[in-house]
């Protein structure tokens, strides 16, 4: 689920613009998964300009305020998460906690790192959703802590139908201020992309463990 369509757009728009996300369906990414991808992202770029940055943490804001109501905490997804959700937290005045993807190995063994107490209702930003799994274990290890999880708001889903699955048997709400479709579609419109790209990127997110195979076949 996003926010609003006209929100989403711009936030798309801003990804492109800043390079935080990549398009390149003719030079394929490969993921640390092995997948080859026609597009790369890394939302951390947005934190380097200041009117995208302030923009997408009012988003965030919005976003809590009209779908999940003011939480007692707001935790971020290491390593991500961090820097967005302390924004959010700031622009809200409320405490911030971030959760490490796994517990450190000496001190206290802290998975999350500050302050949460059983019973305190909770919203999670993360900055990218692929899978879901890791971001879920951020859940988990809240829900661990007797912590109430409201959902989770991010700045961007790929929308593989696993992560939707994934979500839903966690039963954990996720609202994303953009996603892969609204992307292309304002791809499209700027012209970063041409009608026979679209149709290369539309193919990959339908079968992505696939379609590293037959780029440059046709």
């Amino acid at each position: 689920m996003i926010l609003n369509d006209e929100s989403a757009l711009k936030v798309a728009e801003f990804l492109l613009q800043v390079k935080a996300i990549k398009l390149q369906p003719n030079k394929p990414f490969t993921w640390a998964s092995g997948w080859k991808s026609p597009i790369y992202c890394d939302n951390r770029v947005t934190l380097s300009y200041p009117k995208v940055r302030t923009y997408i943490r009012q988003q965030f804001v919005n976003a809590i305020n009209e779908k999940y109501a003011k939480p007692d905490v707001i935790a971020g997804v290491a390593t991500g998460g961090i820097a967005q959700g302390a924004l959010v937290a700031q622009e809200l005045g409320l405490p911030f906690v971030y959760i490490r993807s796994e517990a450190k190995k000496h001190g206290l063994s802290n998975l999350i790192e500050g302050v949460v107490e059983k019973g305190q209702s909770v919203v999670v930003i993360e900055d990218l959703i692929s899978t879901g799994g890791s971001s879920l274990k951020a859940v988990e290890a809240l829900r661990e802590a007797g912590c109430e999880v409201k959902g989770m708001a991010a700045i961007f889903t790929y929308g593989f139908k696993n992560a939707e699955d994934n979500f839903k048997t966690a039963k954990c709400k996720l609202l994303t201020l953009s996603n892969y479709d609204t992307l292309v579609k304002q791809a499209l419109q700027s012209k970063y992309i041409t009608e026979k790209d679209l149709k290369s990127l539309q193919e990959w997110r339908l079968n992505p463990a696939e379609w590293g195979k037959l780029v440059g076949k046709e």
